[in-house]
């Protein structure tokens, strides 16, 4: 892979316009060919560069003998700013005669600035202007790593101070009586005149004070403190120098310097919990009702459940930290490397030596020189693996650096597999209709009102798993960072092929079973009929639920997990705290109320008995019909609680409109249910309403769709009703998306125009009007998070914000 790929590929996507802009470079050069090719076409590729070739050829040869030499060198210059070669000094004469560094490199006010010394030359404006953008470029990126690293540093300061909260409440939980710190400090008192009298006494005593000390420092947590003991360090050596520092101190001063030590070599002080309160976020229902009727208790309780979860909250914000760490270094030997390759081109094509000159320039600047990041990436990995893992260093760097998920060949060929046996099935259940002349037979009206409801609701499951293995994949393509949006565990999200192996499989447990169930009673007057073969559907759903809810750590166990939380977040609304996942997994379940009404029927076909007879009486009960309504109602009234929960927490007006539209969407599902339902004496009347609410609320939401949730139609883009930053590079495919939005938004037309066909059964037209909003909700996936995505890259938002445990007062005090 080239080089100008690989460097794309590795970029933080959120960052990508911090990076050094590598492929505009490039075109600047590609200029400086065209200009030489056009002016003398016959020397470039000759003359000097001939003479350099042909002397290569008389260097002695040291390739596969000698290479330390080459890589000190290369190390020498930063990330491949040197030669790369062992030339003699005869050589590398000739060649600088050849030659001559043709910049100067100096800092000025804005930065650092190149001058071109041979800007007089023939062609010279070109790389006048190359340089010119080459500072603008390593200008950027200097200014950017700059702000990055100050940011990390006040964080490291902040979570310093979480550590020393930490320490002392876990001081406190561990030794409620407190501390003796008093007899210690007899102790040390004895001990210092002990030693004043005989120097002997201080050699015999200092092993067991620096023991003593070592013991108390088992507590300490600062994040200095982690980063100055020297990794793989033995109890043993820190014994010895403990006790070098305590004899030189003994020397100098014994009495109360000792004292002194003692105290500040102690856990930190208790009386920092005095200024410490705990930090509430409302995450859970009994929270958030607390924090409505004001009763919650802001005293710090000392027990082990709240040190347990102090722990792990503190533990979070250390991995996310040291993930922030891990990106700047790589974004500043990415764009070093960067750098090195760009000026080795100008080099090569212009045959000057620039390179030397200006990757010095690159070592000596903040960008280059700057160690702050690694020594605070060594600080942070001796931190939590003393005071998180419980010294196991295997456990805590594979924590903090989790190993990237590997793809594997036996998912491709599993997924391959199954897809080959839906498109059998499907295959196989079309030719058993058209062979047994299925549709025509007297009970076909009859299965499609009972069985066929049931099955469908597979069906949509399977579709939007589709649906969204699709998006990842184009999410993949366009490199959208959606497992940052949504949050997933680094290494834990799982990519198309792994959803697609879901969604195919359970396809071919659905298709299975249609094939059983309508080979063995299509026809019950002329088939055999069995109640039990009714309970294929159920017990197919009984299946599936218990795979998703097993605890198991089998079948993508914490992709269920994630899944089964936020659903309960939504269906717990408002008493958790609006996060992105659980809304827009909100959003997928608005798009599936026909499953969720398949959910019903299940209900009323299995509970009521009409199995047994292959009937549906469900209709004709007045409780069903009711529940039609709340059924209907019930995940846009969840979107519609968490709409509320942010207006009242976040206090944007944004959310009310929001809620606002869930709220529309609620009227005009119930009256076009009302519709369905009612006889025909007022089906005029109904008619009327469910046309107008619901072409208000298909307005309303299709424009929400467009400007707010897509960020299109506007008019003053550089990209016309586009926006201004496009991942897809086909503008078509956005005005595409826009028209099939619109039309798939009114697709509630049929419900309540009536349209009949022919050749479709009625329950086949509500499937394929389901089944057009679920591909609507898959298209509207892609572009909402596409929006998302160009909006953390925008703000360089590349990290997740995770709720520190601890509030100082003085915070409180500053921003008030």
């Amino acid at each position: 892979m080239k080089f100008g790929k690989e460097f794309t590929s590795q970029m933080v996507p959120e960052w990508h316009e911090a990076y050094m802009n590598y492929d505009y470079l490039k075109t600047l050069l590609k200029e400086i060919i065209r200009f030489k090719r056009k002016n003398n076409p016959h020397h470039h590729g000759h003359g000097h560069h001939h003479l350099r070739r042909t002397l290569t050829l008389y260097r002695s040869f040291s390739g596969l003998l000698s290479t330390s030499g080459r890589r000190r060198h290369h190390h020498g210059h930063g990330h491949g700013g040197g030669q790369i070669g062992h030339f003699s000094d005869s050589d590398d004469d000739i060649e600088e005669g050849l030659r001559s560094a043709p910049i100067l490199v100096h800092s000025a006010s804005h930065g650092y600035e190149t001058t071109f010394l041979m800007a007089a030359e023939e062609g010279g404006e070109y790389e006048t202007v190359f340089f010119r953008r080459l500072d603008d470029e390593f200008n950027k990126v200097d200014r950017f790593y700059k702000e990055k690293v100050e940011e990390v540093m006040k964080e490291a300061v902040m979570l310093n101070k979480q550590m020393d909260a930490l320490i002392a409440f876990r001081v406190k939980v561990e030794h409620p009586d407190g501390w003796p710190w008093e007899e210690r400090t007899v102790e040390m008192t004895q001990l210092a005149s002990d030693v004043s009298s005989s120097a002997a006494a201080v050699t015999a005593s200092t092993p067991a004070r620096a023991r003593s000390i070592r013991a108390h420092q088992a507590h300490m947590a600062a994040i200095q403190e982690g980063g100055s003991s020297k990794a793989g360090k033995s109890d043993e050596d820190e014994d010895d120098d403990i006790i070098e520092k305590e004899e030189v101190n003994v020397v100098s001063d014994v009495g109360t310097s000792e004292i002194s030590r003692f105290r500040a070599a102690r856990p930190s002080h208790i009386e920092v919990l005095d200024r410490v309160k705990i930090n509430h976020t409302n995450e859970t229902p009994r929270s958030t009702i607390k924090g409505v009727l004001q009763v919650g208790n802001t005293e710090l309780k000392f027990s082990r459940e709240n040190l347990k979860r102090v722990e792990e909250k503190l533990r979070r914000a250390f991995v996310e930290f040291y993930q922030k760490l891990r990106l700047l270094k790589s974004y500043s030997f990415l764009n070093a490397l960067a750098f090195s390759k760009i000026m080795k081109k100008y080099d090569k094509i212009t045959t000057r030596n620039a390179t030397k000159s200006y990757m010095k320039m690159v070592d000596n600047s903040y960008f280059g020189s700057s160690d702050e990041v690694n020594k605070l990436m060594e600080r942070v990995e001796a931190t939590f693996i003393k005071h998180f893992t419980n010294g196991n260093r295997t456990k805590g760097m594979n924590i903090l650096r989790p190993k990237a998920k590997r793809e594997r060949h036996r998912v491709t060929f599993s997924t391959g597999f199954m897809a080959g046996c839906v498109f059998s099935l499907i295959v196989a259940l079309f030719a058993i209709i058209r062979t047994r002349n299925v549709l025509q037979k007297e009970g076909q009206d009859q299965y499609m009102n009972t069985m066929f409801p049931l099955y469908s609701f597979f069906g949509f499951i399977v579709l939007h798993i589709l649906m969204y293995a699709g998006n990842i994949y184009y999410w993949r393509r366009y490199r959208v960072n959606y497992s940052f949006i949504f949050g997933f565990k680094q290494g834990r999200e799982l990519g198309y092929r792994q959803v697609l192996l879901v969604g195919f499989s359970i396809g071919v447990l659905a298709l299975l079973c249609v094939i059983a169930n309508l080979d063995m009673e299509v026809d019950p007057k002329t088939n055999e009929y069995k109640e039990w073969t009714e309970l294929l559907p159920l017990f197919l759903l009984i299946v599936l639920f218990i795979v998703l809810v097993l605890p198991f750590n089998i079948f993508y166990r914490s992709s269920r997990l994630f899944f089964l939380t936020c659903l309960f977040h939504c269906v717990a609304a408002p008493l958790y705290k609006v996060t992105l996942p659980d809304f827009l997994v909100g959003d997928q379940l608005t798009s599936q109320v026909q499953a969720i009404r398949s959910v019903q029927f299940y209900i009323c076909h299995y509970g009521w008995g009409d199995y047994k007879h292959r009937m549906n009486t469900c209709s004709d009960s007045d409780v069903y019909n009711a529940f039609l309504f709340i059924v209907a109602a019930i995940p846009y009234g969840w979107r519609l609680l968490q709409c509320l929960r942010r207006f009242f927490e976040e206090k944007n007006a944004e959310q009310g409109y929001n809620g606002l539209k869930y709220f529309l969407t609620i009227v005009a599902v119930c009256v076009r249910t009302a519709y369905s339902v009612v006889d025909e004496d007022h089906k005029f009347i109904w008619r009327m309403l469910a046309v107008i609410f619901s072409a208000i609320a298909a307005i309303f939401c299709t424009y929400w769709d467009l400007v707010l949730d897509w960020g299109l139609l506007n008019r003053t883009s550089k990209n016309r009703w586009l926006r201004d930053k496009l991942l897809v590079p086909q503008k078509k495919v956005y005005f595409v998306a826009m028209i099939l939005n619109v039309l798939f938004r009114f697709a509630w037309l049929q419900t309540v125009l009536d349209f009949n066909f022919s050749f479709m059964h009625r329950q086949t037209m509500i499937t394929v009007v389901a089944s057009l909003e679920i591909i609507r909700r898959g298209i509207w996936n892609f572009f909402r998070l596409e929006n998302e995505h160009v909006n953390n890259v925008g703000k360089y938002r590349a990290f997740k914000t995770v709720p520190l445990p601890f509030n100082y007062d003085e915070d409180d005090d500053k921003d008030s």
